[in-house]
């Protein structure tokens, strides 16, 4: 029997999202990726307690290839820097500064037996019922989203400071960030994930290799420039 390909276009991730509240209603999902359709990525998703969600990002094209999956209220190119050694985390992306510690790893028993098929159904028991979490679904522009889970980590330790403000102690997802299709642990927690993505408009494509190359995306990392969005 042949498989027939899906129409469309696909691409993986890999690498770690790191996710905490705190007590001053702001809410953080910190995207580290070693790979991407456009190679190493780092991005902020921050929810507000007013409801926004802003994205920051070091790029123009970062922002384009996120945007093309998600929605947001703002999306903000600024210096962004993210670095992660073993179980510490800090990003600092404008005036905002995030660090999270992760306790012992645990390895996720089904990150070696990936068949769409025959896993998911199990797979969304386990994510659901330890995690809160959705592993399969469909984002806001269409796009079919299944993460593939292979570590986890619980956050011990989190900060977060904007300007001179520090956001209060760290505490789980109790109001929804409203990003995509699943909301984040309930638990701050640091996940190791492969990500795969399935455009069947193909249109994700086009923004991984626009006509004209790079060159049609003059924004600069670190510029301050806000993009437009739709929410």
């Amino acid at each position: 029997m042949t498989r027939r390909r899906a129409p469309g276009f696909s691409c993986e991730l890999r690498g770690t999202i790191a996710s905490a509240g705190f007590s001053s209603g702001h809410r953080f999902v910190v995207g580290h990726w070693e790979e991407s359709p456009i190679g190493p990525l780092d991005d902020v998703m921050w929810a507000r307690p007013d409801g926004g969600r802003v994205l920051l990002v070091d790029r123009r094209e970062a922002a384009e290839l996120i945007t093309a999956v998600y929605h947001f209220d703002t999306v903000e190119v600024v210096p962004l820097r993210c670095r992660m050694d073993d179980a510490l985390l800090v990003v600092t992306a404008g005036g905002l500064r995030v660090t999270m510690r992760g306790g012992r790893p645990w390895r996720i028993p089904l990150s070696r037996l990936r068949s769409r098929a025959q896993v998911r159904p199990l797979e969304r028991l386990v994510a659901r019922g330890l995690l809160g979490v959705r592993t399969w679904g469909v984002s806001p522009t269409g796009v079919q989203e299944w993460y593939r889970a292979d570590e986890y980590r619980r956050v011990v330790a989190a900060q977060a400071r904007l300007e001179d403000r520090d956001l209060g102690g760290v505490r789980r997802f109790h109001e929804p960030a409203r990003f995509g299709f699943s909301e984040p642990p309930r638990r701050p927690s640091m996940v190791r994930v492969r990500p795969r993505l399935h455009d069947p408009s193909g249109r994700l494509a086009e923004v991984v290799a626009p006509p004209g190359g790079s060159d049609d995306l003059p924004v600069e990392a670190g510029s301050g420039a806000t993009v437009p969005t739709e929410g």
